[in-house]
């Protein structure tokens, strides 16, 4: 009998309970089990540390993401959960996670919402490094910024390097879709699938969710893009200097599996037991000199981005996309010549040939000396990322259906806190994360002064905008139009006096479409 009163009162207290926190923050109720997020001195509501996928470890590295098994109790999210596993690449990258681990697949949610039947727009942030280093903990992705705009924000960990991008016969014959590589992507993949489950508990919209990312990451919002997987799971794109066409088109699968042929033959595993029964640390060692990335792998990417795009068959979802002043480096044309037109003109022979090259000089002309550092520069960037960019704008505005938004970003950083000057000649790869999600407060590296603020302010603002309505444009920003509004088309500078004006860059990317066969 007492056991039956006892039973009695504790369905009471949780029915009581329930009653009483019915669509309450910050505890939180996933499809997987109730989360305990931490209330920041900003009344932001941040739950860290989420696992969307079971650990990939064991006879799960290198298979697709797995559902996330259900636990019991309230789990605490209050720390970012661990780094996927890589090697330090990147003096700025500044990592707050738990450590590093093959245990990688978490994500990272912030929430001003108060109640869990608020429908706020949501932001999912892939970060950068190459598909080989990156962190959803970085401070530069913090979501709480963003959240304070009225954006659900959500970092996302994906597997990275060898463990995240090797392709191998093996694989694709155990595969039960006959592909292999890309599982960092798959991650992705796996992470909008959660957020499509369980992000209404921490009152988002599912169906406002937009996709963004820098560099790699940019690169995965364009294959997330063009994958018959992500359909329907969001709803806009933002991306921010690197896309998997032009010159940076994914590997054909056959290619890949190659590639992590070599590789296996390299540390001596005959199968696929031998390479899964090497020890994290010691793989990781052991790929150093290795470059995995992604591939056509008939699955996540059915076929060549290109043609995804050419056929309109990539999500029909607006965009907004650009890319920096000084992505590359002019010593990457010059190598170590003089900065002078006649240096600048024989890199160029002594690189393209006659031919190309007097066609290259007439896209990024130097009329002097003092200019050949700037359009070295210049051709540096389209080389390494920014035709790529221009590559997805362009395709997007043609067969995607929505509007297009692209930017020019060139705000130079400015002196080191330290008192150094800082030399770079633009605005370098990856600097405008920090401005656009609102975290200048992060990166301790530089002196930023009140001009910078002010254009974290515009850019965030045309960012959390976008997030919302599917359109930057807002009461006290520049206009600005999609490439579909205006001919010629139109860019939008943004710098301390942001403004839209004609681009005027339009030869060039005609050039590199034949330098790159298109």
């Amino acid at each position: 009998m007492k056991k039956v009163i006892l039973s009695l009162l504790m369905l009471a207290s949780i029915q009581l309970y329930a009653q009483n926190n019915q669509g309450a923050l910050p505890q939180v109720k996933t499809a997987n089990g109730l989360l305990d997020g931490v209330t920041e001195a900003s009344g932001i509501r941040s739950y860290k540390g989420i696992p969307f996928a079971q650990p990939p470890i064991g006879q799960l590295r290198w298979v697709e993401p797995q559902p996330v098994k259900s636990w019991t109790g309230v789990r605490k999210a209050d720390h970012f959960g661990p780094q996927a596993m890589q090697r330090t690449m990147y003096s700025d990258m500044i990592f707050r996670s738990d450590g590093k681990s093959e245990d990688c697949l978490y994500l990272n949610v912030w929430t001003p919402a108060k109640s869990s039947t608020e429908r706020l727009p949501v932001l999912v942030y892939f970060y950068g490094g190459g598909f080989s280093a990156g962190d959803g903990s970085e401070g530069r992705y913090d979501g709480e910024s963003m959240a304070q705009k009225g954006v659900v924000a959500i970092t996302v960990n994906y597997r990275l390097g060898v463990f995240g991008f090797m392709a191998h016969p093996l694989l694709t014959a155990e595969s039960s879709h006959h592909a292999s590589g890309n599982y960092g992507l798959l991650d992705q993949h796996a992470a909008l699938e959660w957020v499509q489950k369980n992000i209404a508990a921490f009152g988002g919209d599912p169906k406002r969710v937009t996709i963004a990312g820098e560099s790699a990451g940019s690169m995965s919002v364009s294959a997330q893009m063009a994958s018959p997987l992500s359909k329907g799971l969001f709803a806009g794109a933002i991306a921010e200097s690197g896309a998997l066409l032009g010159n940076l088109s994914p590997a054909p699968l056959a290619a890949a599996e190659e590639n992590g042929q070599r590789f296996a033959t390299a540390v001596k595993a005959a199968s696929l037991a031998d390479l899964r029964s090497i020890p994290a640390d010691s793989l990781l060692k052991m790929s150093a000199g290795f470059r995995f990335s992604a591939d056509v792998d008939g699955y996540l990417i059915p076929k060549m981005p290109k043609a995804i795009f050419e056929a309109g068959e990539q999500m029909h979802v607006p965009l907004l996309v650009g890319w920096n002043s000084a992505e590359g480096s002019y010593r990457s044309v010059l190598g170590s010549r003089s900065s002078t037109v006649q240096s600048y003109k024989e890199a160029l022979l002594a690189a393209y040939g006659k031919e190309k090259a007097d066609a290259i000089f007439a896209a990024y002309p130097a009329a002097n000396d003092a200019d050949v550092e700037q359009v070295a520069t210049e051709l540096a960037s389209d080389n390494f990322i920014a035709y790529s960019t221009w590559k997805l704008a362009d395709m997007q505005s043609k067969t995607g259906g929505k509007p297009v938004y692209k930017y020019y970003y060139t705000r130079k950083r400015p002196a080191f806190t330290d008192g150094k000057s800082n030399d770079a000649p633009g605005a370098v790869h990856s600097a405008e994360i920090e401005y656009a999600l609102g975290n200048l407060r992060y990166n301790k590296a530089y002196h930023w002064t009140p001009e910078d603020y002010k254009i974290s302010e515009t850019m965030q603002t045309y960012f959390a905008n976008f997030i919302k309505t599917g359109n930057p444009n807002g009461k006290g920003l520049p206009t600005w139009y999609s490439l579909q509004e205006r001919q010629p088309q139109q860019v939008m500078i943004i710098d301390v006096n942001s403004k839209l004006q004609t681009d005027t860059h339009a030869p060039r990317y005609t050039l590199q479409e034949k330098l790159n066969g298109k």
